[in-house]
């Protein structure tokens, strides 16, 4: 076959198995409507569109003991070693990220604030790779992650991470100076809690960096339900319009909103994937977006 004509159906992202669960209707999680339209129907699955905000989101909903139970028991596990296998992968792409928003000045700024004695939490840090990069950088470090994942960060690094919910852990107030939270929002059944307790954890002038994938980026408007996001254990699929606007009620300031990723690996040859990750770059229509925000 030509190469040019060599498209593939995109690796979707790891995902537990899509199984029975309680499911119950909610209201939406970001403007608390009850009119939802059809967005995306998928295998076993589908989302919603809430009527009057715009959030995507899988409605009705799994339970929150049964999602927990995935990550905890059931396959949290398998979890562990897909991170494990492609954790350096990960880690490059989160410091590319970071570096897109400005990381080292935003570093240099709370490293002169607080004496060199920043403290930063990452929720959801599965294997602890970026909090063992940030801890050889100075930080003081602290994690969040309920699966099996946490004991590989304990007992291999050496780092202090809770195996509990951020709301469960009840850090004191005001602890942190950065909180970070890549991909996981979109698994939250409830990311409006999530987000009022990162408030109550970090310090005035603290930053909060979420990284989710992008319902409005070109993958996901090209492949619809095929897109490789569009996933059991996602909950919301996010657009920066929406998870702007939840950060921003619960009195962040946003300061910048970063995308990359225009087609998958695998989806088309390597010339027109490298001028499609370009240009959903500069379009900020990238498959993947981190929002950085300040608590003022």
């Amino acid at each position: 076959m030509n190469d040019r004509m060599n498209f593939r159906r995109p690796i979707k992202t790891w995902s537990t198995p899509v199984t029975e669960e309680d499911r119950r209707p909610i209201p939406c999680a970001l403007c608390g409507g009850g009119q939802f339209k059809p967005f995306l129907s998928c295998e076993g699955f589908s989302y919603v569109q809430c009527a009057s905000c715009g959030l995507v989101q899988m409605n009705p909903q799994p339970v929150l003991a049964d999602v927990e139970r995935r990550y905890r028991q059931l396959y949290g596990n398998d979890y562990c070693v897909y991170e494990l296998k492609n954790e350096a992968a990960f880690l490059d792409l989160q410091k590319r990220a970071l570096d897109d928003a400005g990381f080292d000045r935003l570093e240099r700024e709370l490293m002169e604030r607080t004496g060199g004695k920043a403290a930063v939490l990452d929720v959801g840090c599965a294997t602890g790779a970026m909090l063992a990069f940030l801890r050889e950088r100075g930080w003081e470090t602290t994690g969040v992650e309920i699966s099996p994942a946490a004991e590989y960060a304990r007992n291999e690094r050496g780092l202090d991470i809770r195996s509990l919910s951020l709301e469960d852990c009840r850090f004191p107030s005001e602890s942190f100076d950065l909180a970070l939270a890549s991909h996981l929002v979109e698994h939250l059944n409830d990311p409006e809690t999530f987000l009022r307790e990162a408030w109550r954890v970090l310090r005035h002038g603290a930053y909060l960096m979420i990284t989710t994938p992008n319902i409005d980026g070109f993958q996901a408007r090209l492949l619809g339900s095929r897109w490789r996001s569009a996933i059991f254990d996602h909950l919301y699929l996010f657009s920066a319009r929406t998870v702007k606007a939840m950060m921003k009620k619960q009195g962040f300031i946003i300061e910048g909103v970063y995308t990359w990723g225009g087609l998958a690996a695998g989806l088309a040859p390597t010339p027109i994937k490298t001028l499609a990750d370009r240009a959903a770059k500069v379009l900020a229509l990238g498959d993947v977006m981190l929002v950085k925000a300040r608590k003022p």
